[in-house]
């Protein structure tokens, strides 16, 4: 089964009724006060367009949702006395730079937290802060704040921080090195944060999420390539692309039209390929993948081609699961490519109903 969790109607139910039967199982985001909460909270009930539901405190925290003071949710009995010591030392000075020099001045073995919070909470101590930045980031945008600055800022000092991340992220090129042509870089923002964009006047090179570990690897990789350099700014491709991802994530468009330029072999271009003619709202396994190449023998190697996909949502890797059709790793978070999924169930069901109608 891809979720072992029921569906969101049948969850919302259970909030109405306080059922306990998903305690830590599932928690419930309240878009309109940017809390989230257990399922049997005794608060006022949110209307079901207001709710997200989601399996993890990690996913909840992450979307930017803050705890409920209420029904305290990070709070669970018999854990590591240090987790509810922390906790409740940022509540405390949410405003402090929760650096490991901050923890060991208070006596505390940096690793000995992280440990103590992963089997507490599955996330660091330092996701948390990072996280509850990110619900500061909510409130901002209650009050009117722009969405881009209000995200960035969750995550940077400021939104000059990831500004200045972002410089030297990409580096300062040289003007047309090598005679070639340069490639620009940009940001858009996303419901699942900043996506990075890089192209030239015509193609899209590469779209990830703004925080995907091989993401300097992989700028480098692709200046290598090209024989040139990247350098901030816009062209008619990543304009293109801004638009056809706004328009995904608002459920109007799955197939995209912004003309590609994908490097790797000629086999990691079959499998992405084969990626793309998976259609939205389903899942294959890499076996799937494999037979459907007509070479069974190289499960290994698409699985190796998926990961080096460049081109996150465009080219579909997280429709791929494992075997036993759990959830398998994806390079910008197994928290985002559950949204995707289930973003995907959603449009296709819905076209489904459009058509019968």
């Amino acid at each position: 089964m891809l979720f072992v969790r029921p569906d969101d109607d049948t969850l919302y139910d259970a909030l109405i009724a306080r059922s306990a039967d998903y305690e830590g199982q599932a928690y419930v985001c309240v878009k309109t006060t940017g809390i989230f909460c257990r399922l049997t909270c005794p608060a006022r009930k949110p209307k079901r367009e207001n709710t997200l539901f989601f399996d993890t405190i990690a996913a909840c925290m992450h979307s930017g949702f803050r705890p409920c003071q209420r029904c305290r949710p990070l709070e669970q009995p018999g854990r590591e006395p240090i987790v509810d010591e922390l906790l409740a030392a940022l509540d405390r000075e949410p405003q402090l730079r929760w650096t490991e020099d901050e923890l060991v001045r208070r006596g505390h073995d940096p690793s000995t937290v992280r440990r103590a919070f992963k089997r507490a909470l599955g996330m660091t101590f330092h996701d948390i802060v990072r996280y509850r930045r990110l619900g500061e980031a909510a409130r901002q945008l209650a009050d009117g704040a722009r969405v881009i600055d209000a995200q960035l800022d969750a995550g940077y000092d400021s939104p000059s921080g990831f500004r200045a991340a972002f410089q030297r992220l990409v580096g300062k090129a040289p003007a047309l090195s090598q005679n070639r042509e340069l490639l620009f870089a940009d940001w858009f923002d996303t419901p699942l944060g900043p996506m990075i964009a890089v192209a030239d006047q015509t193609h899209l090179h590469l779209l990830e999420f703004h925080d995907r570990k091989a993401l300097p690897t992989e700028l480098e990789a692709l200046q290598k390539r090209i024989r040139s350099s990247v350098a901030i700014g816009r062209t008619p491709a990543i304009d293109q692309i801004a638009a056809e991802i706004r328009d995904y994530f608002e459920g109007r468009l799955t197939v995209f039209k912004t003309p590609l330029a994908p490097g790797g072999t000629p086999f990691e271009k079959h499998v992405w390929a084969k990626l793309m003619e998976i259609p939205a709202g389903q899942t294959r396994a890499y076996g799937d993948l494999a037979r459907e190449m007509e070479r069974p023998e190289v499960v290994r190697a698409v699985g190796r081609a998926n990961g080096a996909n460049q081109l996150a949502i465009i080219v579909p890797c997280h429709r791929i699961l494992g075997a036993d059709g759990s959830l398998t790793g994806y390079g910008g978070g197994l928290w985002r490519k559950q949204w995707l999924l289930r973003h995907e169930e959603k449009i296709s069901t819905q076209a489904k109903m459009e058509e019968t109608a």
